[in-house]
């Protein structure tokens, strides 16, 4: 049919308004697709780091001798300058330096510590610090990224900036590892990492989300007990919180800090108990017990060599001269509750002078 004016407008009408349709439809689905299009992951995390490093300190005390490095890492917990750290050799001395973001040292006091999750707690001389709130702590999910940072391998020591690693939580799991011949006394639960955190100096750092949200403290070097290969983990805030309040309340500090405590006129004592302690070299020794005498009340509970004394009727025994000053404060006559470690077990035992 030959085609006419009247046609070829109709025709051009109709292309002009299906144009006009499918223009529109473009838009709109163009409009829906930039709508639920998700933001790109940040590709730099400078901003959080800068937001976290002012938390972080060094700490530097015992070791240095055959590999024990005389290092570790902490983070702020109060304005007051409280400082969360890992429990551990580096602390078994009187001189401990904190180092803070700013490059400023000073001397770390020992507030307290809770060897059975192996954390402690230190003092320095500060007002009005930046710090993780325990209480804005925020838990993990399996493949959460995160960031650790840390003085690994003590390369910080003045004002240089924390390590920093980042990584995901490859596991949500109960802790089951041993370090050198001894096994962990914590076996709660842990977030298990795919970055290598694992290393020298990493113990006491912070584990923190992408927001520089506080999530967890990075655990001490470890080994798998199941295949042998190094551990990287980190233990939960809320794992820790009842014995950060505890430490922070007063109420692990020895009786020997109150001099109006009274004391009894015939208290225990370790000759009374049975047990003799490993040799008393540092100022911090840990109260390892090395001799228990045949029929003394200690082995008549079953007190063995070997066994670590944490707690004294519920005062933690952070050194042996701690756990010699607390037994002055209780009376032979009373029963004598005392917290051992035996490898990864926590027994309870009460010691009394009869049979």
């Amino acid at each position: 049919m030959p085609t006419t004016s009247a046609n070829r407008s109709r025709w051009s009408a109709a292309i002009g308004r299906s144009t006009r349709c499918v223009l529109a439809a473009v838009v709109l689905v163009g409009g829906w697709l930039t709508t639920a299009a998700p933001a790109a992951d940040p590709t730099s995390f400078a901003d959080v780091v800068d937001g976290v490093q002012p938390k972080m300190v060094k700490i530097f005390g015992a070791g240095g001798l055959r590999g024990l490095q005389a290092y570790q890492s902490g983070f702020l917990i109060s304005p007051e300058g409280h400082v969360l750290t890992a429990w551990s050799y580096v602390l078994d001395t009187d001189l401990i330096t904190v180092t803070l973001a700013d490059g400023r040292r000073m001397q770390g006091q020992l507030v307290g510590a809770d060897p059975r999750i192996e954390i402690a707690i230190l003092k320095v001389p500060v007002e009005d610090v930046p710090y993780f709130s325990l209480d804005l702590a925020k838990d993990l999910d399996i493949g959460d990224r995160v960031l650790a940072f840390s003085n690994l391998f003590g390369v910080a020591m003045g004002d240089e900036p924390a390590s920093v690693q980042h990584g995901n939580v490859a596991m949500k799991t109960q802790l089951a590892a041993r370090r050198g011949a001894f096994e962990t006394p914590y076996d709660g639960p842990v977030y298990v990492l795919d970055a290598m955190t694992n290393n020298p100096g990493a113990a006491g750092g912070a584990l923190t989300n992408l927001r520089g949200e506080l999530a967890g403290i990075l655990g001490k070097e470890l080994r798998s007990s199941l295949n042998n290969t190094w551990l990287n983990y980190a233990v939960p805030v809320d794992q820790l919180t009842d014995s950060v309040e505890a430490i922070l309340a007063g109420r692990t500090l020895p009786r020997s800090v109150d001099d109006q405590t009274p004391k009894p006129a015939q208290p225990w004592t370790l000759a009374l108990l049975g047990i003799r302690l490993v040799p008393n070299v540092l100022p911090n020794t840990p109260p390892f017990v090395d001799v228990v005498v045949s029929g003394s009340p200690a082995a008549r509970v079953g007190v063995q060599p070997d066994d670590l004394i944490l707690f004294v009727d519920g005062r933690v025994a952070s050194s042996s001269q701690n756990l010699l000053d607390e037994l002055t404060f209780i009376d032979r006559i009373d029963p004598l509750n005392l917290t051992i470690q035996r490898g990864i077990e926590l027994l309870e035992i009460t010691v009394t002078q009869g049979p």
